[in-house]
């Protein structure tokens, strides 16, 4: 498996893991960590949100 595709598959299951958590206990680790909306948490939402349109590549990938 290529880094790249690596790296979008762990942002991909950091996302859902800090979705469950909002849905479940309405608790945003993201935003616990890096604060409110920072610039840190946007580029983190931004790559996750990057990695999970990679995620669809992976799908349809069948090396």
């Amino acid at each position: 498996m290529k880094i790249i595709d690596t790296i979008a598959l762990v942002l991909i299951i950091i996302g859902a893991i800090n979705w469950g958590l909002i849905g479940i206990f309405n608790f945003n680790l993201v935003e616990t960590v890096f604060g409110g909306l920072s610039v840190i948490s946007r580029i983190i939402y931004i790559l996750v949100g990057i990695s999970g349109l990679w995620g669809i590549k992976l799908i349809f990938n069948r090396d």
